[in-house]
């Protein structure tokens, strides 16, 4: 660590080092609820946000209708399992504004997605949305290892996507000065933090690896740059991914999840002391998870797919919202009273059938990342050879490493997909710095199969 750094603690259960716990009296005071307090608030706030949605929005009232369900048939949280899913296409057929449930004249902000994959998905925020969001956005700084005057450098996008705004307004909210980065610009962000001397980076994994990239490319060791912590959000990432991080940097690498059509970054949060999964914000969300075929309620520690309901949002409440991630629900640990959710390392729609085989990134990445010789930039190719799909990994081989290394390298990789997957794929090893750079959210797949 670099002198300035928060000491470890031991390890948790991943065998990763711990930064220190949140003094108590930095605690909000939902965070010191108990368990059974919290679900008394739960049920008071979902069942007036059920009826806030359902008498606002002509589509949930619709929906309900149809489902046979009105907000007075909610006595427990368990019943929520009787009211139907909102999805990402519910959201994109009102577009852009009929889903709100306030006057336009309420709305003081709005965001909205990429639309990449067709009409984009728009959501809407009121003045207590706004405040109510950067309330979280600080209580996840403050877990993962921020203190106010801490300097936080925002390397998340800004503009419509949540992330960068989101951040932002988060961390003032948590006394801490923001340097408002955004994406882009690499080399000048590495002189600004060297410059600067940021404790707190907000950012995704994967342009934290350019970053990197770029420290190394100018001499400059990223361990002496007095980061201390960096909070990684907007893409699944794996453990080996967070080692990969940690042991170049120096710092606490956590987790932070969150989505548009949810709220944006601030659901839940990854706690420095722990690092064991994500602590969902329940005060405010109700998390689920399903069965992605079925939509059945799964039992606490079961994979599926995560499903949220919010308890207190008021231009765009949202009911059972499928958010194609796989997890599973645990009980809380550094924050008891909330439950946990496991790293998301993979979505239902980021799944590749590969000749009956179903196949994640997430699970490529973990191979590429423990094989010597190679840098942690990939991109699987899916084309079509005759009747049958098929697989190749183009990976980055690191500075220095002879054609013989990225061989065996090669070898390895072939090696670990066919034994740990189940499926044959190419492995092609190429020169440092071939592949395309994330400067946000990264594409791992490019499929070749239609063209």
């Amino acid at each position: 660590m670099t002198s300035g750094t928060t000491a470890p603690r031991g390890t948790g259960a991943a065998g990763q080092r711990r930064g220190e716990p949140l003094p108590e009296a930095l605690l909000d005071d939902a965070e010191r609820l108990t368990r059974d307090q919290l679900r008394a608030l739960q049920l008071d706030r979902l069942r007036a946000s059920l009826r806030h949605a359902y008498e606002n929005v002509a589509a949930y009232r619709e929906k309900f209708d149809a489902a046979g369900v009105t907000p007075e048939d909610c006595r427990s949280l368990e019943d929520l399992a009787r009211f139907p899913f909102t999805t990402k296409a519910d959201l994109r057929d009102h577009y852009p504004f009929g889903m709100f449930a306030v006057p336009m004249d309420r709305v003081r902000r709005v965001h909205a997605s990429s639309g990449t994959t067709g009409r984009p998905t728009v959501v809407g925020y009121t003045e207590n949305d706004l405040s109510m969001w950067s309330d979280l956005v600080a209580r996840s700084i403050r877990a993962a290892g921020g203190r106010p005057g801490h300097k936080v450098h925002v390397s998340y996008g800004y503009g419509l996507f949540t992330g960068g705004l989101g951040a932002h307004y988060g961390a003032e909210r948590a006394g801490c000065l923001v340097i408002p980065a955004s994406g882009g610009m690499t080399a000048r962000q590495v002189q600004i933090i060297q410059d600067f001397r940021p404790e707190i980076i907000m950012i995704t994994p994967s342009y934290m690896l350019t970053l990197l990239d770029e420290f190394e490319r100018q001499g400059v060791d990223p361990r002496g740059s007095g980061l201390r912590v960096g909070i990684f959000g907007a893409e699944p990432w794996t453990e080996e991914m967070r080692r990969e991080i940690e042991e170049r940097t120096g710092i606490h690498a956590v987790d932070l999840y969150g989505l548009s059509e949810v709220i944006g970054p601030g659901v839940a949060q990854e706690c420095v002391e722990t690092k064991d999964g994500l602590h969902v914000w329940e005060d405010h969300f109700c998390p689920e998870v399903v069965d992605p075929i079925t939509g059945e309620v799964l039992p606490e520690g079961e994979e599926g797919e995560l499903v949220f309901t919010s308890l207190t949002k008021e231009a765009l409440p949202i009911v059972r919202y499928r958010t194609r991630d796989l997890t599973r629900l645990l009980p809380g640990t550094a924050r008891p009273a909330f439950r946990r959710i496991r790293k998301i390392t993979g979505r239902c729609d980021d799944m590749i059938i590969l000749r009956g085989v179903n196949v994640f990134p997430s699970q490529v990445e973990e191979i590429v990342l423990r094989t010597p010789g190679v840098a942690p930039h990939f991109q699987i190719q899916l084309t079509r050879r005759g009747r049958l799909d098929h697989m190749t990994v183009r990976v980055e081989s690191r500075p220095g490493t002879g054609p013989e290394q990225r061989d065996t390298a090669a070898g390895a990789i072939v090696k670990g997909i066919k034994d740990g997957i189940g499926v044959s794929a190419d492995v092609t090893v190429v020169a440092p710095e071939t592949l395309e750079r994330s400067l946000g959210k990264l594409r791992r797949v490019k499929d070749l199969r239609e063209a």
